[in-house]
């Protein structure tokens, strides 16, 4: 088994609120990941469709607003419904191109009855098959004005040689025991996908690294004032409360030290391909490894409910 491998950082902006252009916009980069031989390639948080930063700009707790109607129901409309195939020509790309992906959504399953939306971070393995999908635990401040509760289900490692890969959305990266769910997993290259800034990994990125003494991927995406389209029913009022950027990347690789293998990266879109050595988690687990020599699991455990909500039993 090779102890290397080529990993790829997508930080894009979305086509905000257009499904399908965005994915379109995905598979362009998967491609170009993959010719470079890369066996992993990550987008940001919520990126298909996009983030919802009118939530925040347009006064998104103002009860029974008809604005923030009309903007929740194109929201739901472009959000991903797996169960209505609308992935499957990644996946078909994912196996044809013999690559990993992470992909950071929002959610309109069918399984919660297909209306409320979840942030959801999707793995789709070189086989093109989706083999989680992981809904955020916890919204975050505002987001709770547009996303749903999640639950553990998704809490799963992968397996890409020689590398367990498992991931968290945003600010679930703050949370000690979802963290500690991952390690006990074998987890030694982790993902941790944002909507955007450098304000979130620069920080973070290398403390999750030194504690887990793995590889972690930091993986962000952009949104300027630019990337509001001209066809949204409200265009106009977001760029009159946008004149700055509001997400400006910040993606990032830290080292099982610590160390930066690439420092973040803003204010541009990049696609980012680098190789990781599993050595270097050997070295580092020598004398510190969170969940094996290290543990006190007769002091110490965790309880993880990995069962699907639902209102149906």
């Amino acid at each position: 088994m090779k102890d290397s491998i080529k990993v790829a950082i997508a930080q894009i902006a979305p086509i905000w609120l257009s499904r399908q252009k965005t994915l379109e916009k995905v598979m362009t980069f998967v491609t170009k990941a993959a010719d470079q031989n890369a066996k992993l390639i990550v987008f940001g948080e919520a990126l298909i469709p996009g983030y919802p930063f009118w939530l925040e700009r347009l006064n998104g707790a103002a009860f029974n607003s008809s604005v923030q109607k009309e903007i929740h129901a194109l929201y739901s409309r472009q959000a991903i419904n797996i169960e209505e195939s609308q992935l499957d020509s990644l996946c078909e790309l994912a196996k044809e191109k013999e690559i990993s992906i992470y992909l950071g959504t929002v959610e309109r399953p069918s399984d919660r009855g297909g209306h409320s939306l979840y942030c959801s971070m999707i793995f789709i393995n070189q086989g093109g098959e989706i083999k989680s999908i992981h809904r955020k635990l916890m919204p975050t401040y505002e987001e709770r004005l547009s996303w749903s509760i999640g639950d553990g289900h998704g809490l799963v490692t992968h397996k890409i040689p020689p590398f367990t890969v498992g991931g968290l959305n945003c600010w679930e990266n703050w949370m000690p025991l979802a963290r500690a769910a991952m390690y006990a997993q074998g987890e030694d290259l982790h993902v941790s996908i944002w909507p955007g800034n450098k304000r979130n990994t620069e920080k973070l990125i290398p403390v999750i690294a030194q504690e887990s003494r793995s590889y972690v991927m930091g993986v962000s995406g952009i949104f300027r004032p630019e990337d509001i389209p001209d066809d949204l029913p409200f265009a106009e009022e977001m760029r009159e409360v946008t004149q700055t950027t509001l997400a400006d990347g910040g993606s990032c690789i830290a080292a099982p030290d610590g160390s930066w293998v690439i420092e973040p990266v803003v204010n541009k879109e990049d696609l980012i391909v680098v190789e990781i050595n599993h050595k270097r988690v050997r070295e580092e687990r020598q004398n510190f490894d969170p969940s094996g020599h290290y543990s006190r699991p007769d002091v110490l455990s965790l309880s993880v409910n990995r069962e699907r909500q639902s209102v149906l039993k």
